[in-house]
């Protein structure tokens, strides 16, 4: 038998190591999310999977992703006040930065937009901060643009963790925090980023694009376009071996 913790009164069957949010996907129930991707190790940075945790010692907030699934824990994330919050933390990732969503490459197929849309965000909820921050054309294969950064890290630890070139890094503290790159002139063009890389794929907004293929796929018929971010989210969970994960 599976062990099992109850996520908005229903039970969810879970394996040793696996953290609440893996555990429901994997078992077919969204929790939005954001900075979070299968193929890395959970950091919690964005706080849109924060969920409500009881496990007998009183409720508290915690991300899904770094949360730990245990057997008795009483996790809500399907209410109101939980969708409230997540709302208030995309509306401020969309005012910390340049999203022009008309505009941009990545629409359609820019995670944040879609959260946002699932979310029913439907206003900017904050005045605008419109960061100027300078474009990298320089690389030969890509743009960087970060002023579409929201600061997930995933292009870090990509870079970092699979491709073994820690090409990308934030610089500076609180709103001055910003992504880099990695070389003495602080061009693109001077790092080894290639774009047979894993970091060239991650980013969940249009801060890394690949140049000459810009509406390739036009706006309309893209990822997010067909099917809501809950839906492709569920169909990309790893999900463990019948045999490992029992039956409940």
């Amino acid at each position: 038998m599976s062990d099992t913790f109850v996520l908005d009164g229903e039970d969810v069957p879970f394996v040793p190591g696996q953290s609440v949010l893996q555990a429901a996907l994997s078992a077919g129930r969204y929790i939005p999310h954001l900075c979070y991707h299968p193929e890395f190790k959970p950091h919690g940075s964005c706080k849109v999977c924060t969920v409500k945790a009881n496990s007998g010692l009183g409720s508290r907030y915690a991300s899904s992703c770094t949360l730990p699934a245990q057997a008795g824990l009483e996790v809500e994330s399907a209410t109101e006040e939980m969708n409230e919050l997540r709302r208030t933390l995309v509306q401020m990732l969309f005012a910390e930065g340049n999203h022009f969503c008309p505009s941009c490459e990545k629409s359609g197929s820019c995670a944040l937009q879609a959260l946002g849309a699932d979310l029913g965000v439907m206003t900017a909820g904050f005045r605008h901060f419109y960061p100027d921050r300078p474009l990298d054309a320089s690389h030969p294969d890509f743009l960087l643009d970060s002023n579409r950064c929201i600061l997930c890290q995933l292009c870090m630890r990509a870079s970092s963790e699979v491709d073994h070139k820690h090409v990308f890094v934030l610089s500076g503290r609180g709103i001055t925090k910003h992504l880099i790159v990695n070389s003495a002139s602080g061009r693109l063009a001077d790092t080894d980023f290639a774009l047979t890389d894993k970091a060239a794929e991650v980013c969940p907004v249009g801060v890394i694009l690949k140049k000459r293929v810009g509406f390739a796929v036009p706006i309309g018929q893209r990822r997010f376009d067909q099917r809501p971010i809950s839906a492709q989210a569920l169909d990309d969970a790893p999900r463990p071996s019948d045999t490992s994960r029992g039956t409940a």
